[in-house]
């Protein structure tokens, strides 16, 4: 079903589009426009602005439906969810436990170059410019 509804809702897109890019400019939006367009009979304009007008109603709708149905068929997986029970008593907060972000898990950080602990040079001061 939100295939189905995807699929409507990308061709009521593309043809809202083409619809816009139809009709007759008003002219001075960049200086350019106002000359010929593709339909330029009052009945046409009409026309163009009454199926924009459906089309756009028709998004709205199709963007509405996929709205709903994504909110009520699954339920989204909370991260959180994933984390393994905690045992024992919390750690209080004073950063001697492992984190939330090392609980769930993935790859561990590469092992540092084995120069790592050679002392590099540091960067000259800069002056306050006051």
């Amino acid at each position: 079903m939100e295939t189905v509804l995807i699929v409507i809702h990308l061709m009521v897109v593309l043809a809202l589009v083409g619809l816009v890019l139809m009709q007759r400019s008003e002219g001075g939006g960049l200086g350019i426009g106002g000359g010929s367009g593709f339909m330029t009979a009052r009945g046409a304009a009409n026309a163009l602005t009454r199926a924009t007008g459906i089309l756009a109603a028709a998004f709205f709708a199709t963007s509405l439906a996929l709205t709903v149905l994504a909110r009520y068929t699954e339920q989204p997986i909370d991260i959180l969810d994933r984390l393994p029970p905690q045992s024992g008593e919390q750690d209080g907060g004073n950063g001697s436990g492992a984190g939330v972000l090392d609980q769930l898990g993935g790859d561990d950080a590469p092992a540092p170059p084995a120069d790592a602990g050679t002392a590099q040079p540091a960067a000259p001061a800069v002056p306050d410019a006051e």
